[in-house]
């Protein structure tokens, strides 16, 4: 079972697989090295990016990444700000310290190869790593996949291995069926379920700690997001537009009874052009959709009469139950079935926890999470020039506000709904294996090649 703090990660963007998942891959690959002493035996290194993060990896900063993490970096703990001075030593001086333990010489032009016709068997997103002796042997050769929200694999390996919890859980689930029915036979709602296999290998106040962690990163990328303004990196020249956007609804008042809307729209917005500078976010389930969830969250806390913390747990625990349920039965990738694995997951997990939020019912919560998703099917991924900015951005913010309608919706009827939430994953992976290549996050399609580049 994943936790939700599998789920929910601290990271940076602009991408959880193209810049979390390759920075874990990197880093994981040196510290094998060094555990098994071969580290200091290293005189170079070889990185292959093949696929998606071959095609897009410029535009994500999987290279970026990929320096960051054989440096010794994590996602969760790196300085943002340092990144681009630590960035030009390394390319200027043509030197890498693993792990800053061992230097060895490192040429991103020679050394960091991207083989944008080719795939590796697992994944779009895969990876080697090849480390050589002074005598130019292989010292030690691996393959990883970054297969979404920051999860990666090895080669020989059928799950993230330490992404997993190692202790037994009181309620096991793998289908919202099975979901409802522990509910029904423990008279329990799903964040209860949720919350008492989270206990089982960590303390409460260790939970409710970890969620309002998660939650203030999110209200600390929201608050940067509406003070910064310019030009977002890449090339495309976009400019940040929260803080337009803030300031004419700030000076609009409550007249407009649409208002509402437009200030989820702005804090999806926020968030997404934060990603997109490379700053601080948190995978919800991947950077790409990072700012569905905090604007669903913060539109709970700002206009929800009766908000409460609880709620904001209750919120993050049912979400976390229905991110799990798609990561399990189809994929948050979307170099695997397109962009209705990022946003419509997003979209999905936070209808699902707005119902939760809101006191509504296990059977709500189901209905809410099914009409999320299954009005995001077939949603591509078609980033323009490789970047998360169009139509990334946006996206976010029109997922918000589906989640919420998706919410009312599911909450105002109460009769019996005819698709149910796992015939809706089913349907999503289906669809997401049917979609040629040139629409999952390769940049080969779609507005990709349609929008002339600025």
């Amino acid at each position: 079972m994943l936790s939700i703090f599998d789920l929910f990660k601290i990271g940076i963007g602009p991408s959880s697989s193209h810049t979390v998942g390759p920075m874990r891959a990197a880093k994981r690959f040196v510290c094998e090295l060094d555990a098994k002493r071969l580290l200091l035996d290293a005189a170079c290194l070889k990185v292959e990016l093949y696929g998606s993060l071959a095609l897009t990896g410029k535009g994500h900063g999987t290279n970026r990444a990929v320096l960051l993490g054989l440096s010794g970096e994590d996602p969760d703990r790196i300085d943002p700000l340092t990144i681009e001075t630590r960035i030009i030593k390394i390319s200027k001086d043509k030197r890498l310290n693993l792990l800053g333990k061992h230097a060895i010489g490192f040429d991103e032009e020679a050394d960091l190869i991207f083989h944008k016709h080719e795939t590796l068997p697992r994944h779009a997103n895969g990876m080697r790593f090849t480390a050589y002796r002074r005598d130019a042997t292989v010292l030690s050769a691996r393959i990883f996949y970054s297969i979404g929200g920051g999860f990666i694999l090895a080669e020989e390996e059928d799950v993230d291995q330490r992404s997993l919890a190692s202790e037994p859980i009181p309620y096991p689930f793998s289908s919202a069926e099975e979901l409802l029915g522990l509910g029904k036979t423990h008279q329990k709602l799903i964040w209860e379920l949720v919350l008492a296999n989270e206990e089982a290998h960590r303390t409460r106040d260790d939970v409710i700690n970890g969620v309002f962690r998660l939650w203030g990163v999110m209200q600390d990328c929201i608050l940067r997001g509406l003070r910064t303004e310019g030009i977002l990196p890449g090339g495309l020249n976009v400019r940040r537009r929260a803080p337009n956007i803030y300031s004419a609804i700030a000076d609009s008042g409550a007249a407009d009874p649409l208002s509402q809307m437009d200030w989820v729209s702005l804090f999806a917005i926020a968030v997404n052009e934060e990603n997109a500078a490379g700053n601080r976010v948190v995978t919800a389930p991947t950077n790409g959709a990072a700012g569905v969830i905090p604007a669903v969250v913060q539109y709970y806390t700002k206009f929800v009469r009766g908000a409460e913390d609880e709620g904001i747990l209750r919120f993050f625990l049912t979400a976390g139950a229905i991110g799990h349920l798609y990561k399990l039965n189809a994929s948050i990738s979307a170099a695997e079935v397109g962009c209705q694995g990022e946003i419509g997951v997003a979209c999905s997990m936070a209808a699902a926890g707005l119902v939760a939020a809101l006191r509504g019912s296990n059977e709500q919560i189901e209905h809410a999470a099914e009409i999320a998703m299954e009005h995001t099917l077939g949603m591509s991924c078609d980033p323009v020039a490789g970047l998360v900015q169009i139509p990334c951005i946006e996206r976010n913010a029109f997922g918000a506000v589906k989640a919420i309608c998706s919410t009312r919706m599911a909450m105002i009827e109460n009769s019996e709904h005819k698709v149910s939430l796992d015939q809706v994953i089913r349907t999503m992976l289906q669809t997401g294996r049917d979609m040629q290549a040139r629409y999952k996050e390769t940049s080969l399609g779609g507005l990709a090649v349609n929008v002339i580049e600025c």
